[in-house]
């Protein structure tokens, strides 16, 4: 299905006080049809766009709805159809986190900034993944396990999907994650290398 252009309903829904909503930003790709609520098959179909397999993104279809569903439909009476409701998805912000996203789902540019002062140091403007593990390691609060585990599973998938040649994870790729403009541009990418290859497959016949 083609993605359609947010209308203004949905942005506004992602304005909060003071600023703009990014975590929203972030979730919402995966809302295929643009509703504003994200279902578990449409996280599947998200995650299979940005390049995950079939096993990883059936997974994560269950596991992230069904955490996060309950946390953004406060005082709904919970659906066994799981859905996350992307205007409330701050209230489902877990524990043990770098802090570029406040309560509110807000871009701290100072925390985003002290990934790199506290844990960037063979390149500057790049991660490692032994530097990776220790910002996971650093960022742990005590017995948040929950907390660790969706930080772990996050950050190793992103890491997996978008380092470099070189085995690093690009400053303006981590910043892409954050406003969820990285999930488009693989997803456009993905969709290029389908059509080429389709064509290249039409000319040899």
């Amino acid at each position: 299905m083609e993605k359609t252009t947010p209308t203004s309903s949905h942005i506004n829904e992602n304005q909060v006080e003071g600023g703009e909503n990014v975590l929203a930003k972030h979730v919402a790709f995966f809302d295929r049809n643009q509703d504003g609520v994200v279902y578990p098959w449409e996280t599947f179909k998200g995650f299979r766009a940005i390049g995950c397999g079939m096993i990883l993104s059936t997974v994560a279809g269950f596991v992230i709805n069904i955490g996060l569903s309950h946390k953004t439909r406060p005082g709904k009476f919970p659906s066994l159809l799981f859905p996350i409701e992307i205007k409330n998805i701050a209230k489902a912000k877990h524990g043990s986190d770098s802090g570029v996203y406040d309560t509110q789902g807000r871009f701290v540019p100072s925390k985003f900034e002290a990934i790199f002062s506290k844990h960037a140091r063979t390149n500057g403007y790049a991660l490692t993944a032994n530097e990776l593990d220790e910002m996971l390691k650093a960022n742990r609060e005590p017995k948040d396990y929950g907390g660790w585990f969706a930080g772990y599973i996050e950050w190793k998938i992103f890491f997996n999907l978008c380092k470099d040649k070189n085995g690093l994870l690009q400053r303006d790729t981590i910043r892409a994650v954050y406003d969820g403009s990285l999930f488009e541009k693989l997803e456009s990418q993905r969709q290029s290398a389908k059509k080429h290859k389709q064509g290249l497959h039409g000319e040899a016949k």
